[in-house]
């Protein structure tokens, strides 16, 4: 399928038309210096040509001139079946892509505040377009929507609620696109599901932004409400102590316009070095002596590798840290030296294949760490354009493939319960102990047992938690956020099975105790379901669905429900008991899934790792 990418900066148009699955592009424009009432000329490239004269200073009227010339650049038989626009911010609305009507037009124009130089241009982008090519699908794709899944400890910041909810103050991410696209060939590099593997993946260019990727979702970046946030990047100064600005705002008597100035435009490594944000100048420089371009290399080294670190401690462990944008790709200095030192994660850096390295559409995957390693080094080319071409042709193949998406679903409610390990039972009720049935579940061959034991935390301890059969492999013991603040320990949320890096804790039952080193959760609210099942719902194991949840006192749509598909299971959606409070269906004291009256239904498909898929 192709489609028609633009990214509208905010001086800029790029577009290609790009093959959807492959990633081959059919034709591409540029058009740089666009700024209403400049002197500079606008110049407008197509398929890399010799730039030519734009007889427009903005977006829209640059569009209307451009984009018919790429499209009589294109081959016959090359057919455009759709348009994916980059949009920079989704704020809270947006969290995939989306087909663009009036609705999510004024949506965008309304977030305009978020990010001034970009939504603008973004959405002029989109108006010029639709005028052109108003016959087929128009997509829009958020550089903020893969960073949605963050845990709200990621996203909130310490200032009072009431502030960040009036304003929207909350952390965003962006290059949300890059670390999504480039998770997922990391994942094809391993011949494994993203699903199961913790990467950072770091974005360097002139723009540098970090993300913890655990298990296919973000769960930490380094950008903010803002892309001024987090690490040192061209022009912009990433972290620095707000006081520092409260300062000069008193003692310098600037306003807001001349903050801005110096944080986004006159900062970073432009500012640290004197020469530019170039990092190819500023290494250049640096080998001649340039004391300045010295620190601003090491200070960008420094942040990065501190971010790193820090992503490293969030998941527990980290299975490949990915290097990618123009500094990350093509940087073997940067590289080198951000990666020293992380020996402690099991990232031993192999000089020889750092200098090798050379990635491109051809060989997007170069690895550069010494073998052994238990966490890899990787350089991976970046393709921003396939990553939005991919998720759009997705969109609409899923547009022309209806699914079962009205069925409706029962609904359990899963209280606190424990799953043990024969040996577990028997530390906790005695010697040849085995679990004693109470009643069946609604699973096939699963049950409560009669046994019950007491949760010991460091603050508080919870009795009567029921013990569910039969034993398995692995001790898990679920609880809800509730508990988890109860009890004093901070648990992950995590599909079931899934206790690697987990939180211990120590049961005790009327026989003995039990101090587990590992499986403390809150569970993932998930939907069981049969290959039939799955079939008719057009949804795959592992992937994530948005849930509207109907039937109680308060009906209620939930996000990130895991489906889990196995022929032994039986059709049932499972939230633990704050959730099914929040939707008032009810709960069960004894620690059992007990269903209640509520249904529910599947709204919009969503995979963990869409672009992926392609």
């Amino acid at each position: 399928m192709h489609i028609l990418v633009i990214n509208c900066g905010s001086s800029s148009i790029k577009a290609a038309v790009v093959q959807s699955q492959s990633g081959e592009v059919a034709a591409t424009l540029d058009v740089e210096r666009l700024a209403p009432n400049d002197a500079a000329e606008a110049l407008m490239s197509i398929n890399g040509a010799e730039p030519s004269s734009v007889p427009a200073d903005e977006h829209a009227g640059a569009l209307e001139f451009a984009l018919p010339k790429l499209i009589d650049a294109l081959d016959d038989g090359v057919e455009l079946q759709g348009v994916g626009h980059r949009v920079v911010h989704g704020g809270r609305r947006f969290d995939r892509p989306v087909f663009i009507n009036d609705e999510v037009e004024q949506t965008i124009e309304e977030l305009i505040p978020l990010a001034p130089l970009h939504n603008p241009a973004n959405l002029a982008g989109i108006r010029a377009a639709k005028s052109l090519l108003g016959d087929i699908p128009h997509v829009a794709v958020f550089d903020t929507a893969f960073h949605r899944t963050l845990p709200n400890r990621a996203k909130a910041y310490a200032i009072p609620p009431e502030v960040a909810e009036e304003h929207q103050i909350e952390r965003f991410g962006f290059h949300g696109v890059s670390h999504q696209y480039v998770a997922g060939k990391a994942a094809e590099y391993f011949r494994a599901d993203v699903r199961d593997l913790r990467l950072i993946t770091c974005h360097l260019g002139n723009g540098c932004s970090l993300a913890a990727v655990e298990y296919g979702r973000s769960i930490e970046t380094s950008m903010g409400m803002t892309p001024l946030e987090g690490l040192v990047m061209g022009t912009r100064s990433g972290d620095i102590d707000p006081g520092a600005i409260i300062n000069l705002l008193r003692q310098e008597g600037w306003d807001a316009d001349r903050v801005d100035d110096l944080l986004n435009r006159e900062s970073g490594l432009a500012g640290l070095s004197g020469v530019g944000n170039d990092m190819r100048d500023i290494e250049q420089r640096a080998s001649e002596g340039d004391e300045r371009c010295r620190m601003a290399i090491q200070v960008f080294a420094h942040r990065v590798r501190k971010y790193i670190g820090a992503y490293a401690a969030v998941m527990g462990g980290v299975d490949a840290v990915i290097f990618t944008g123009g500094i990350g790709q093509n940087s073997a200095l940067m590289r080198h030296r951000i990666s020293q030192r992380l020996e402690f994660l099991g990232a031993r850096l192999d000089e020889d294949k750092n200098r090798a390295v050379s990635v491109g559409r051809q060989n997007p995957v170069a690895s550069f760490s010494a073998e052994p390693s238990r966490c890899h080094l990787l350089a991976v080319a970046t393709d921003e354009q396939h990553g939005i071409a991919s998720q759009v042709s997705s969109l609409i193949m899923k547009r022309h493939c209806p699914t079962d998406t009205e069925r409706t679903i029962p609904i359990a409610i899963s209280a606190r319960h424990v799953h043990l390990t024969q040996e577990t039972v028997e530390q906790l009720f005695g010697e040849g102990h085995e679990l004693t049935p109470y009643k069946p579940l609604s699973q096939p061959g699963q049950f409560a047992s009669e046994e019950m034991v007491t949760l010991v935390g460091p603050k508080a301890e919870i009795e009567r938690v029921r013990v569910l059969g039969p034993t398995r492999s692995n001790n898990q013991v679920e609880i809800a956020r509730t508990d988890e603040f109860k009890l004093g320990i901070d648990a992950p949320v995590r599909g079931s099975g899934d206790v690697e890096n987990t939180p211990g804790i120590t049961l005790r039952g009327p026989e003995g105790e039990a101090s587990l080193e590992k499986g403390l959760i809150c569970a993932l609210r998930h939907i069981h379901m049969t290959p039939e099942d799955a079939k008719a719902f057009g949804v795959n194991d592992g992937d994530f669905v948005e849930v509207a949840v109907r039937g109680g006192e308060r009906d209620l749509t939930f996000g990130d429900v895991l489906i889990r598909v196995s022929p032994n299971y039986k059709l049932e959606m499972h939230l633990d008991t704050d959730e099914g409070n929040a939707a008032h269906l009810g709960r069960s004291a004894e620690g059992v899934l007990v269903s209640t009256e509520g249904e529910a239904a599947i709204q919009r498909r969503r995979t963990r790792f869409d672009s992926a898929a392609e």
